[in-house]
């Protein structure tokens, strides 16, 4: 009674916050010891991800939700509809250099493992390109009887004949990697091979690799990533590869990494060593000769690649360096030699501009693409893309020339040359179709290659950008995809999107299954750029980090609140989308504030905010969050965490739960065990988890149309039934 309600009320009143709540929720912990967390956990069974009983859960939950969504009469329409679009031979194929031409891999009804392909650039600039195939990866797993899903080539420059091809059993992060010849068109025979792992590689050479893997027993962080670095030589085994460098079994992020620079030429420039700390502080290091160097850089720092002798790298964090202070968001390229420790002989000093680029409050740099004497870098201003090209000048400093894009558009760089001084770059807008241009990075002049067809009809919407006030009276900005003559009485469907973390931004984009499926049947979405995200640079993200993540979902209901506000959507009509990160944020929303929303798909969450660090691979995250195992993180983290907050009494709209099996970067447990809890405090939900695609959802068109279909059916029941 209370729900309907609270969704029936005046746009306007959903403004008050929800009510005060007198009584712990039942199954928070009062001891939030890691023993005390797990005690209190009465769905430990689900997070065997093939386990007996777990299997059985998602057996009974899929039968029980598939009932619900394929059978609604819509159903068959979205999936048809959102396969055409996703198999469309219309579409731009995504290319890249590789070696002389460019290559591609290409994904269709008849081809939905996909084929990697290539073809000239002469060719490639026609309606209908001439491709040769070079790996049929249905034909692939046919013949092996393997379910591979692609992962892509890391192909030796500059002739870029010899590729290392990743391939996924069913989608999951670790990949089986296999040297493969571009001139024969087959897997070398000799070639190196590595087995399942989530590797980090790079060719040193022809017959040499850099590789961080699982070396065995003791060689993995406790989120199962590498932390030791070996030189690999052809015809050696793994276990007879030699040490070059190792951190430590306790490094959190994604594991150490190596990474070649190369000039246009394919000499190599620099080999720096990543060695991350936690999720965003890392060391730095270069290896010269036979031993590694530390290099002076700040922990919260991207490394882009190397122009001349300069290490090209973003500062991520304020940074005092050689007596002066660079804001954090900087992009800087600084002589290697002045990033070495103090030699015998002292510091060495330089007249050579450091400084490439300082963002403004509104501004941040997000691609960046290093040439032999340009940089390359797409700068969102308010939202906005832009793209300039800066200029080494030595110590005339870095004159910036831009590349001429239409406004209100986001930009995104692709594959770039070195040897040619050419780079693929694609804007689009939500209502306007990605268009791929390429760019003459010497004079800073492009030429369009190909135009997206429009997939669904946007004649009829218009976009607009506005400002909500969070608690803390921070402007938080957003756009609103809407149709044009919908009625300002709260009335129109609207899905609001949001992430939230990470220091990813969301600018515009084209996304045609939302147009076709969503938009086209008058509904409108809307996509929160709150904080926690990278749309005005490190600080934007790191005002949400941890203790302060609180900060993120206040934005997103600021954002709710602002469209009731202004009429757009009631609580009636207003439904959440989050993925990943964004299943912390949907999840949070839902049980903080059940007043503001009707709707919530929550798919490939974390939940269970004090075990994450326990399920794989969330101890890499800790960075993020925080750490539950600490009593001072689990305390803040306690205080949000969905799993633990759920509340009987609470009036919570019918939430959509998904995930996948194969995920092996976000753990399924966690979205299992949120449905199980609302299961036992009788909330109705809807749950499904998909068997194969892993945490990219990458694994062919088929499943994609399938899934999409599944979203979009629940929204409208929600929302426009």
């Amino acid at each position: 009674m209370l729900r309907s309600l609270l969704l029936g009320v005046a746009a306007v009143a959903i403004s008050a916050p929800a009510m005060a709540q007198t009584a712990p929720p039942p199954h928070l912990p009062a001891d939030l010891s890691p023993a005390g967390v797990r005690a209190a956990d009465d769905h430990l069974a689900l997070e065997e991800v093939e386990g007996t009983e777990a299997m059985a859960f998602v057996r009974a939950e899929n039968e029980r939700s598939l009932a619900t969504l394929t059978g609604d009469r819509r159903y068959e329409t979205f999936r048809s509809q959102a396969f055409d679009i996703l198999s469309s031979t219309a579409r731009i194929p995504g290319p890249s250099f590789l070696g002389d031409g460019i290559g591609n891999f290409w994904q269709d009804a008849t081809n939905p493992k996909g084929l990697w392909r290539r073809t000239t650039l002469d060719s490639y600039r026609t309606d209908a390109p001439q491709w040769e195939t070079l790996i049929d990866v249905d034909a692939l797993s046919r013949a092996e009887g393997r379910d591979w899903v692609w992962k892509g080539a890391r192909c030796l420059a500059p002739d870029e004949t010899r590729c290392l091809i990743s391939l996924s059993e069913g989608g999951k992060d670790a990949v089986v990697v296999r040297e493969f010849d571009t001139t024969t068109k087959s897997f070398v025979a000799d070639g190196f091979i590595l087995p399942e792992g989530k590797h980090r590689l790079e060719w040193l050479d022809i017959d040499t690799l850099l590789v961080a893997t699982d070396f065995g027993p003791g060689t993995l962080t406790e989120s199962g990533y590498p932390f030791i670095v070996k030189r690999l030589k052809r015809g050696q085994t793994l276990a007879r590869a030699n040490e070059i460098y190792r951190g430590d079994i306790s490094d959190g992020g994604y594991g150490v990494s190596p990474t070649v620079f190369r000039d246009g030429a394919g000499a190599v420039q620099a080999t720096i060593v990543n060695r991350p700390l936690d999720t965003f502080r890392s060391e730095t290091w270069r290896l010269t000769g036979g031993t590694v160097v530390k290099l002076n850089l700040p922990e919260r720092v991207a490394v882009h690649g190397v122009i001349g002798d300069r290490l090209v790298f973003g500062v991520d964090q304020d940074w005092s360096w050689q007596s002066r202070e660079v804001k954090s968001g900087t992009l800087m390229a600084v002589t290697l030699d002045l990033l070495a420790p103090p030699t015998d002989k002292g510091i060495i000093f330089s007249n050579a501009a450091t400084t490439v680029f300082e963002p403004t409050d509104r501004q941040s740099i997000q691609d960046v693409s290093v040439f032999d004497d340009r940089i390359a870098a797409t700068v969102l201003d308010n939202v906005r893309g832009r793209v300039l090209v800066f200029q080494n000048r030595g110590e005339w400093g870095w004159p910036q020339t831009p590349i001429e894009i239409p406004e209100n558009v986001a930009v995104s760089l692709g594959d770039s040359s070195r040897s040619s001084g050419r780079i693929f770059y694609s804007v689009q807008g939500f209502l306007t179709p990605p268009t791929l241009s390429l760019a003459n990075i010497e004079t800073a002049s492009s030429d369009v290659l190909k135009t997206g067809p429009a997939m669904f009809d946007a004649s009829r919407d218009v976009v607009e950008q506005f400002e909500a006030t969070s608690t803390d009276g921070a402007k938080i900005p957003y756009f609103l995809v809407r149709p044009a003559n919908a009625p300002m009485d709260g009335s129109t469907p609207t899905i609001m999107f949001g992430y939230g973390g990470f220091q990813v931004a969301f600018p515009p984009a084209y996304k045609p299954e939302l147009g076709k499926l969503w938009l086209e049947n008058g509904g409108a979405y809307v996509v929160a750029n709150i904080r926690g995200g990278g749309e005005f640079g490190p600080a934007w993200h790191q005002a949400a980090l941890r203790e302060h993540r609180q900060l993120a979902f206040d934005d997103f209901a600021a954002v709710a609140r602002d469209l009731a506000t202004r009429g757009v959507a009631s609580a009636r009509r207003l439904g959440i989308y989050g993925r990943s990160n964004g299943g912390v944020l949907t999840s949070v929303s839902i049980t903080q504030h059940p007043e503001l929303y009707n709707a919530a798909v929550i798919e490939s969450p974390l939940i269970d905010m004090l075990r994450y660090p326990d399920l794989p691979a969330g101890a890499s995250w800790i960075g993020e969050y925080g750490d539950p195992r600490i009593p001072g993180d689990a305390a803040f983290i306690s205080r949000y965490s969905a799993y633990q907050q759920l509340r009987p009494e609470a009036d919570y709209p019918r939430v959509y739960i998904t995930t996948n099996t194969r995920d092996d970067r976000v753990h399924p447990g966690h979205a299992r065990k949120f449905a199980a809890r609302l299961t036992d405090q009788g909330h109705d939900h809807l749950y499904y988890e998909e068997t194969s695609g892993g945490h990219s959802n990458d694994a062919d068109p088929v499943a994609n149309a399938r899934r999409w279909a599944r979203h979009y059916v629940y929204l409208s029941q929600q929302l426009m039934d």
